[in-house]
């Protein structure tokens, strides 16, 4: 779909969502909308699609200021429509990746299980392009690349699959990102999460360190306008690898 298509059937969509919220329970609530948002790099130029160097793993602040996320080119097409449930038993569908090849993806950088994030101090949560071993869900030794790995309890998720558990205790995928490819100039959006958010207990649990690290009375202030986009060995000065 083009653009100017797609625009407009968000638009109609909105618009009779508005008209009558009901809609968003009989459609399963798939993607919950937040402010639209354009992924700049950090002189505030805009993210093209087409500079994303695949295997890199960013970070971005979204659908708050204080929340991370992974964006990452896989290099290959995604799944579409995976079928996914989350910790509390809601099913969701998460579309696919992104971009000219449908390979740029986005998740919430905040781990199912114990919250582990990308801190400034350090990530415990990190994208593997290269293989790595992990235990898998059968408890068995299991082999894969392109994997999300998060250290603290060996959590992995499968960021070409709607971030799918792979192994470890994480009782749900990570939350999706929702994204969106202008066609016509190549910039990419944030526009909204799908999957179970754990925003809450995040500010909960991290709130005197978040106020500390982004000087900051509101760490729950939405990302608004733009959202600067950062490699991760910008964002965390140490990364621990497993």
């Amino acid at each position: 779909m083009k653009r100017r298509g797609f625009v407009k059937l968000c638009a109609t969509t909105a618009a009779a969502v508005g008209a009558n919220p009901d809609l968003i329970a009989q459609t399963g609530g798939q993607i919950k909308m937040y402010e639209r948002v354009l992924l700049v790099d950090s002189a505030g130029a805009p993210i093209e699609a087409g500079t994303l160097k695949v295997g890199e793993s960013y970070v971005f602040n979204y659908p708050y200021a204080t929340t991370p996320c992974f964006l990452l080119d896989l290099g290959r097409p995604t799944a579409r429509d995976a079928s996914l449930t989350t910790d509390a038993g809601a099913r969701y569908v998460w579309q696919g990746g992104c971009g000219p090849e449908r390979s740029i993806v986005a998740f919430c950088a905040i781990c199912a299980h114990k919250l582990s994030h990308p801190a400034k101090s350090v990530s415990f949560i990190n994208y593997r392009h290269e293989t790595v071993s992990f235990r898998d869900a059968s408890k068995k030794t299991a082999q894969r690349s392109q994997v999300i790995y998060c250290c603290s309890e060996k959590s992995v998720y499968d960021p070409a699959d709607g971030a799918r558990v792979l192994g470890g205790p994480a009782p749900q995928p990570l939350a999706a990102i929702a994204l969106e490819h202008d066609e016509d100039n190549g910039y990419i959006y944030a526009t909204g999460t799908s999957g179970g958010e754990m925003y809450q207990k995040f500010f909960d649990t991290f709130a005197f360190r978040l106020a500390l690290e982004f000087e900051t009375a509101d760490i729950r202030k939405p990302a608004e306008n733009v959202a600067e986009v950062v490699t991760i060995a910008e964002y965390s000065r140490s990364q621990m690898m497993c």
